[in-house]
Order: structure tokens, then sequence, then C-alpha cells
């Protein structure tokens, strides 16, 4: 499902127009992006969490030509299903 189909389910569902979705869809996007970007949890209780983790620079390979390059360190985004979430998936 795409960004689109996902408007027009909502939308659907919700018994709203497609672009009020749209902009509530947009605005949850973006909400949740500037707090991960912070350093700050976004928890929804039974669907899962959102952080920024920092990965510790590392050695790897050019697979190429099979030289060692440095990997600096970095901050990425992360996602962990919540419980509920994992289960409705699993069936």
């Amino acid at each position: 499902m795409n960004k689109e189909e996902l408007v027009k389910e909502i939308s659907r569902k919700a018994k709203v127009s497609q672009k009020q979705a749209s902009e509530i869809i947009t605005l949850v996007l973006e909400t949740i992006e500037k707090t991960v970007s912070k350093g700050k949890k976004v928890t929804l209780v039974g669907f899962g969490t959102f952080e920024a983790r920092k990965r510790a620079a590392r050695t790897g390979r050019n697979p190429q030509t099979g030289a060692e390059i440095k990997i600096p360190a970095k901050t990425v985004p992360v996602f962990s299903a919540g419980k509920k979430f994992k289960e409705v998936v699993a069936k």
C-alpha cells in the first residue's frame, strides 16, 4: 500500500475527504520525523516505537576492490513493532 492508497482507505473509513485524510497523515508523519530527529521516542502503544539509534563507526570493505574503508558513526531511524502489531501480522 502506498500513501495514495492509505489516504483513500482512511478517507473512506473516517468519512472525511481525501484532502483531509492526506493532511492528517502528513502531519502525523512530520510530527514523528521531527520528534525522532530531536532524539526523542514516539510510542504508539500496541503498534510500536519510533526512535533514533546511534551506529558506531566501523571498518567495512569495498565490494568491488576489497579495500578496507572506514564507515563513520551515524544516527539512524528505527521502528520496533509492538506486541499487538506483531500478533496481528503473525496471524
